[in-house]
C-alpha cells in the first residue's frame, strides 16, 4: 500500500499525464458528442439556484441536459481534493533556484504545496483584494473569452477553431502579465 501512495503523490511524466488529459476531450466528442468546458458549469449552476422569476433570458433553458458536465465538474472537484488533500505531497514544491529567489523577491516563503500562505491569509484585506480583483477579471475574461482554457485550448485548438487560438493566446497573455505585473503590485499591497 505504501508503495501505491509513493507512485501516486510522486510527479508524473508529461507523456502520461498529457495523453490522459488530451484523450478525454476525443472520448467525450465521440462517446456522446459533448463538448468539453467547465465554465459552462457557472451557467449551469445559476440556472439552477436562481428563482424562475429572476432569472434572465441567458439562464432560461433545460439545464438538466447538461447534468453530465456537472457531473464531470464535480468529479474534478473530488479528484481535487484527493490529490490535494489525501495524496498531497509533504515535500515543499520544487523550483529552480531563479524560481525561488524571484518568488522569495515578493516576500513569498516557499513551503510545501502550491499556494503561498501569504496569498490565502483571509485576515488581510489586501489578500480579499486580490481574491476580489482576480475573481472579477477572471469571470469577465471568461464570459468575453465565451469559455476558459479548457474549452479554447483543448476542445478549441484541438477542432482548429480560429477563435480559440485567440481566446488561448490572451489567456497565456494575461497570465504572463499578471504574473510578472500585477502580482508584484498586489504583494505590495498584502505586505
Amino acid at each position: 500500500m505504501t508503495e501505491l501512495l509513493d507512485f501516486l503523490r510522486s510527479p508524473w511524466p508529461w507523456y502520461v499525464g498529457g495523453p490522459l488529459i488530451g484523450l478525454t476531450v476525443p472520448l467525450l466528442l465521440w462517446l456522446g458528442n459533448k463538448s468539453f468546458g467547465i465554465s459552462a458549469n457557472l451557467r449551469h449552476a445559476c440556472a439552477i439556484l436562481l428563482p424562475d422569476g429572476a432569472k434572465p433570458g441567458f439562464f432560461r433553458y433545460d439545464w438538466r441536459k447538461e447534468r453530465w458536465n456537472l457531473m464531470f465538474a464535480s468529479g474534478l472537484l473530488l479528484g481535487g481534493f484527493v490529490a490535494g488533500v489525501l495524496l498531497a505531497n509533504p515535500e515543499p514544491t520544487r523550483l529552480s533556484a531563479a524560481g525561488a529567489a524571484s518568488v522569495q523577491e515578493l516576500g513569498v516563503t516557499v513551503r510545501p504545496g502550491l499556494v503561498p500562505a501569504e496569498l490565502t491569509d483571509l485576515s488581510h484585506p489586501g489578500v480579499w483584494l486580490l481574491l476580489a480583483v482576480s475573481g472579477l477579471l477572471v469571470g469577465f475574461g471568461t464570459r468575453y473569452g465565451g469559455g476558459c482554457t479548457s474549452g479554447h485550448a483543448i476542445t478549441g485548438l484541438s477542432t482548429l477553431q480560429g477563435p480559440s487560438l485567440i481566446a488561448t493566446v490572451s489567456f497565456f497573455a494575461g497570465g504572463i502579465l499578471s504574473a510578472n505585473f500585477l502580482l508584484p503590485l498586489f504583494m505590495a499591497v498584502i505586505r
